[in-house]
């Protein structure tokens, strides 16, 4: 892939080389703050410091995007401190000053100024006034023909404290061309794919896809300025043989990327697609780009949807858009490509989706049952959607979920308060209506009913869990004479209750259900056949890989389940029955008696494992087992099983502690007492093979019912 990109890049450079000469004279430097201090630079106040920072000061923010090694970094002794930096006079002699800025966007409070006889004659400030943000330096211009052979000077301001009361500036030249100017490009629709090279930690831009002069897609993107890190790729398949126009709002002037893109029928680095070296291999992670919240989890016509926040086009979170990928048996999983993208409304933010059996919304045509996602417009999140607030809309499709349409009437809720996001939508079968469950603010709940999925009534609140609500009744110890409603959010904290269809009654206080670190915003899937029976969960593993052209992962899917502990209700979870399709060498190891000692068992995996184990204790104070670098530890006199700073609470049954461990290449599922405590870690796999190594400390265990079940990778079949 390296050959290749560079092979491409080196073309539209020259090609670019050859008009050069237009550009005008050289650039006249004004400063790069490259010393150890101001030089001749006038400073007042303490904001600045004795001299240019080398980078980040002491308790700020990682700062990046500046030239060389030192900037003007007002953040000297926090954001209390304010001062001002003064340049010498100096001439203006070419039509652009170029510079780069970031920091606080308070006005003048924070800012770079051109003065003429002491007057502010230019301005600019920073970007960011409120907590959060990101401290990188962006290129911008003054155009100053007017002041041409006249005495300036350039004054660095910090008269803010408080947030973001900092300002910060580098490598101030003059030049005859603006260092970022918007580009445009036609682009003749001809193959399936839009290749863009991505760097990460390039300055972001703002891209835009027009057709007839309408936005049909903006997107933000580190475009690569030379040799990138990988490519990403939008999808042209809607715009076959169409003209359309990509444009950028700020290009640097030496950036090649916006040459170098380019159409293809492949995506380029596909070659290597799913053998990457960091790719969990029966966990679902997107081809491209950024992948979080599980969205719209639904089941119809012998296939599994699974939606999910998705930037295809970066490796960090943002440009949120409904991912999509079809399973016909949760392990096997074909990327469809994106299917609810952002507009005038906003970014698409987390949601669900139902198959409207009775074709309540009219949405229907032909024999397919219609598939209705509800999701949220996440409105300011863009500059197409500047000043919209977040609202709920929904989308439709008719042809088992490969094209979506948005109802024209969106949004179907408009906004109540704050960030409200994030509908989960079922149907209540005793009301005979759809219920959505919203977040709405402040750990708050929203409760809302509607006959048709367009129109809704609030009909109650509670105050219970952070956002990424979901809700479904469950069988206590498959006795579907006694059912409780299952209300949770984002960590998956739950309760256990009751539901009429419009009021969620708790039983008691909230319970913990996950216990490890790589578990988020899980949902589950809504419409399982009833004759399966089964309450199937996906969670967003947050697990990734800095070299890898992806980034993030879902959890492997799991079967929920209410059964009766010592302490009442509580839900288990195990992995899918399906998992047992990838299984390939399988093996049964002897028992294991350990005295206060350590033994690698006798078998070395393939990386990709299912393994299970029964410890009996005799006397061990601990004991436990060592995979991919991790450390599984049941401490028998606190009774908790431990890993790394996780714990969780765990009693033996019938005197013994079982583990069932997933291993793959970003994460081990920890699973104990047969999903009692459910623990998913972070942990990278380093090499393809995999010792299992089980100890005992403090005195003796025997380990039964060792089993180590291989897997084969779900990506085996090309896709």
């Amino acid at each position: 892939m390296r050959n290749a990109t560079t092979i491409l890049l080196l073309s539209a450079m020259a090609s670019l080389l050859v008009a050069k000469g237009a550009e005008g004279a050289p650039d006249i430097l004004i400063e790069d703050f490259e010393k150890a201090d101001y030089g001749a630079w006038h400073t007042e106040g303490e904001a600045f410091g004795p001299g240019p920072a080398e980078g980040t000061l002491p308790d700020q923010m990682r700062v990046y995007g500046f030239s060389g090694k030192r900037l003007v970094n007002s953040y000297y002794g926090g954001d209390g401190a304010t001062g001002t930096l003064t340049s010498p006079p100096f001439k203006v002699k070419r039509p652009y000053i170029n510079f780069q800025i970031g920091g606080g966007g308070h006005g003048s409070n924070t800012s770079v100024a051109l003065l003429l006889d002491g007057k502010t004659v230019r301005v600019s400030s920073g970007s960011n006034t409120e907590p959060g943000g990101r401290e990188e330096l962006k290129w911008t211009h003054w155009e100053v023909s007017e002041f041409m052979d006249k005495e300036v000077q350039i004054q660095i301001t910090d008269q803010q404290a408080g947030t973001w009361g900092h300002i910060n500036a580098d490598h101030f030249v003059q030049s005859d061309a603006p260092c970022v100017s918007e580009k445009t490009r036609t682009i003749d629709v001809q193959h399936r794919y839009l290749n863009i090279p991505v760097k990460n930690g390039a300055t972001k831009l703002c891209m835009r896809l027009l057709q007839e002069g309408e936005i049909a897609r903006e997107f933000e993107v580190e475009l690569a300025p030379a040799d990138p890190d990988f490519w990403v790729f939008l999808d042209l398949t809607p715009f076959q043989g169409k003209s359309l126009t990509l444009w950028a709002d700020a290009v640097e002037r030496d950036n090649k990327g916006f040459d170098a893109i380019q159409q293809a029928d492949e995506i380029i680095g596909g070659e290597d697609l799913y053998r990457e070296k960091y790719r969990p291999q029966f966990h679902f992670s997107s081809k491209r780009g950024w992948n979080n919240d599980p969205n719209g989890l639904v089941y119809y016509a012998g296939e599994y949807h699974l939606f999910y926040q998705h930037n295809p086009y970066g490796w960090n979170w943002g440009n949120m858009t409904w991912g999509h990928a079809v399973s016909k048996d949760l392990v096997r999983w074909e990327e469809l490509g994106d299917a609810i993208h952002p507009d005038a409304l906003g970014t698409i933010f987390s949601g669900s989706a139902v198959m409207d059996e009775q074709n309540t919304a009219g949405f229907q045509q032909g024999n397919e049952k219609t598939l209705v996602a509800a999701y949220t417009y996440a409105g300011d999140t863009s500059r197409w959607s500047e000043g919209a607030k977040f609202t709920q809309a929904i989308a439709y499709s008719n042809d088992r979920g490969r094209t979506w349409t948005k109802y024209e009437g969106n949004p179907v809720l408009g906004h109540i308060v704050g960030g409200n996001r994030d509908p989960k939508v079922i149907w209540h079968e005793p009301s005979k209506h759809w219920v959505m469950v919203l977040y709405l603010d402040d750990n708050h709940m929203g409760f809302f009913s509607s006959k048709d999925l367009k129109v809704w009534e609030r009909q109650s609140e509670l105050k219970c869990f952070y956002e990424c609500p979901e809700l479904f009744p469950l069988p206590v110890d498959n006795d579907v004479n006694k059912m409780k409603w299952v209300l949770y959010g984002a960590s998956g904290e739950y309760y256990l209750g009751e539901f009429d269809g419009k009021t969620f009654t708790p039983d008691g206080e909230a319970l913990p259900f996950n216990y490890g670190n790589c578990f988020y915003a899980s949902q589950t899937f809504n419409n399982i056949p009833s004759e399966d029976g089964r309450r199937i969960q996906i969670a967003w593993g947050s697990a990734g890989h800095k070299d890898m052209p992806f980034n993030q992962m879902m959890n492997f899917p799991v079967e929920l389940s209410l059964r009766t502990t010592e302490r009442g209700a509580r839900l288990f979870a195990r992995p899918v029955r399906e998992i047992e399709t990838l299984y390939t060498n399988s093996a049964a190891l002897p028992d294991t008696i350990l005295r206060d000692a350590s033994q690698k068992l006798e078998y070395t995996g393939s990386g990709l494992m299912d393994i299970s184990l029964v410890f009996e204790n005799d006397s061990a104070a601990e004991f436990g087992v060592i995979v991919q670098g991790l450390t599984v530890t049941y401490d028998a006199g606190m009774g908790e099983l431990r890993c790394d700073d996780k714990k969780a609470p765990l009693a033996p049954q019938d005197g013994k502690i079982t583990l069932r461990l997933l291993l793959d290449r970003l994460s081990v599922e920890i699973f104990a007492n047969d999903g009692q405590v459910y623990m998913p870690m972070k942990q990278v796999q380093e090499g393809d093979a995999v010792a299992v190594e089980v100890f005992a400390k403090g005195g003796g265990a025997v380990v039964t019912g060792i089993t180590v079940n291989e897997l084969s990778s779900a990506w085996e079949a090309d896709q």
